[in-house]
């Protein structure tokens, strides 16, 4: 577990900090559905690849960067699909596990 402090400029009362806590816990689960949505949209992406082409996208990712695949465009569609999702699952598995 890592800790994390906050400063702020408002007063250290008790009101302050209820405050400034509902407020990032309020932009953390904004944060948290936005990288949802993200990583939904990249993971159905990915799964449309895979029935139209037959391969996983953890096979395709091989042979793509081991270049055994060509250069059609689709390829390259897939490949930025994959890293997306790859991108926002980790954003999400940090974001949701951060409590306030």
């Amino acid at each position: 577990m890592i800790e994390i402090a906050l400063r702020t400029r408002d007063p250290a009362d008790a009101e302050a900090t209820n405050e400034i806590k509902a407020v990032l816990d309020s932009a953390l689960r904004r944060e948290t559905e936005l990288a949802a949505a993200r990583r939904d949209y990249f993971a159905r992406a990915c799964r449309d690849f895979e029935k139209r082409l037959g391969l996983s996208s953890e096979q395709f990712m091989q042979q793509f960067e081991a270049g055994l695949l060509g250069d059609d465009a689709v390829y390259f569609d897939w490949y930025a699909a994959k890293r997306g999702l790859d991108l926002w699952e980790r954003r999400y598995r940090i974001l949701s596990g951060i409590s306030v």
